[in-house]
């Protein structure tokens, strides 16, 4: 017995797209919301102007996620590419426009009106959305699942687990998926700060005190050789140095698991200086978590669970994280859409593909994958990596 196809637990980006899609599927579907009203921490994204996705073919975003996301993402990434989630928010009503540095936005720059289309899609198609409903346990049955929250239990065959990671906790992202996902079987990679500052020492902060941000290149040093480099801006803070060079810098640093390293800093002005940070800032303050639900026990083909049959999962609630400017999002996006796909296929509903092609006019097939970007040549093994990872 069950209530309904598909229960969604998570109503942030992933949670809103798949609930999208089970519309589009036909599907019976509910999405619970811990928080009051769903999409807390979309609304923060882009400095509430919703940087949506990049404007960059999908072969060379999975360069940019870099080893493990890269190739665990590719056949999400594949199937819904930048392009694709572009001409789809523009064939159901909103438009977006491509701004400085290929980051695509909402035409009116408002984060507000991206959440607002997602819930007036779900409502149109039929789709419930239940805030205010803290999720406590998800049980296997002998049908499915039992989902219980402090005021109802729902059963259904198929769960998506979209909760998110755990910064932000006041948006509703607290690890409850990753308890859950747990309980039914998995590892849960340690969380670690991704797209943060750091702290340095005061003589740092006073040296550069009252300066403009500027861009800068940054190169990553172990041992006095370089692993890694980013581009961005790079800014004073009172407690430390931040900027999208630095964040997307931090996302390196704990991918390769560095205990000891230092900044070379290299200013547009022929300027180079070299700071050893003290300490990332809090994983409560990043903009994503590096860590969650471990990669190797998902089906990166359908984001099924290899541990327990029917259960999927969507986003950040994977260990799967990309740098500043649109990559987070689309991973959420495309792998909510990859999942429910996998379940209307399961339920006898005619899979829906991309609006428009499958890839974008200017993509490279995998085979041409080169390493390049920000610090994809320590993070990415090989250009074959991803075409090996689509025979797995």
């Amino acid at each position: 017995m069950s209530n309904t196809d598909l229960i969604i637990i998570g109503g942030g980006a992933a949670g809103l797209m798949g609930g999208c899609l089970a519309g589009e599927l036909g599907l019976r579907a509910v999405i619970l919301e811990r928080k009051h009203k769903p999409g807390r921490k979309l609304l923060m994204c882009g400095n509430s102007r919703c940087n949506l996705t990049i404007n960059i073919s999908p072969t060379r975003m999975l360069e940019m996620y870099g080893e493990p996301v890269g190739p665990f993402l590719v056949q999400a990434i594949m199937d819904f590419p930048p392009s694709t989630l572009q001409r789809w928010f523009a064939a159901n009503g909103l438009k977006t426009v491509v701004r400085t540095g290929n980051k695509v936005y909402p035409h009116t720059d408002r984060a507000s009106d991206v959440l607002h289309f997602f819930t007036d899609f779900l409502r149109d198609r039929n789709v419930s959305l239940a805030a205010s409903s803290i999720v406590r346990s998800v049980n296997r049955t002998n049908h499915g699942f039992m989902v219980i929250t402090d005021n109802f239990t729902l059963e259904s065959r198929f769960i998506l687990i979209a909760t998110g990671g755990i910064s932000y906790p006041k948006t509703g992202s607290v690890g409850d998926g990753q308890q859950f996902a747990k309980e039914l079987g998995h590892s849960i990679e340690p969380y670690r700060p991704g797209l943060v500052g750091f702290e340095v020492d005061k003589k740092t902060i006073m040296d550069h005190s009252g300066e403009a941000p500027k861009d800068v290149r940054i190169r990553i040093l172990k041992d006095n050789k370089v692993v890694a480099e980013t581009r961005g801006s790079f800014e004073i803070e009172s407690w430390g140095i931040g900027g999208t060079a630095v964040t997307d810098a931090s996302r390196i640093v704990a991918r390769l698991n560095l205990s000891d390293y230092s900044f070379r800093i290299e200013f547009t002005d022929g300027q180079v200086e070299e700071i050893k940070p003290l300490r990332p800032r809090s994983v409560k303050e990043a903009m994503v978590t590096i860590g969650g639900v471990s990669l190797n026990e998902v089906n990166n083909r359908t984001m099924e669970s290899l541990r327990c049959q029917d259960l999927y999962f969507a986003g950040e609630v994977l260990d799967i994280d990309g740098p500043t400017g649109g990559y987070n999002l689309q991973a959420a996006f495309a792998t909510a859409r990859l999942a429910v796909n996998a379940i209307g296929v399961k339920l006898g509903k005619q899979k829906i593909g991309p609006v428009i092609a499958r890839t974008a006019p200017h993509a490279r097939n995998d085979g041409e994958l080169r390493t390049r970007g920000h610090g994809n040549r320590a993070m990415m093994r090989h250009r074959n990596t991803l075409r090996n990872s689509r025979r797995r």
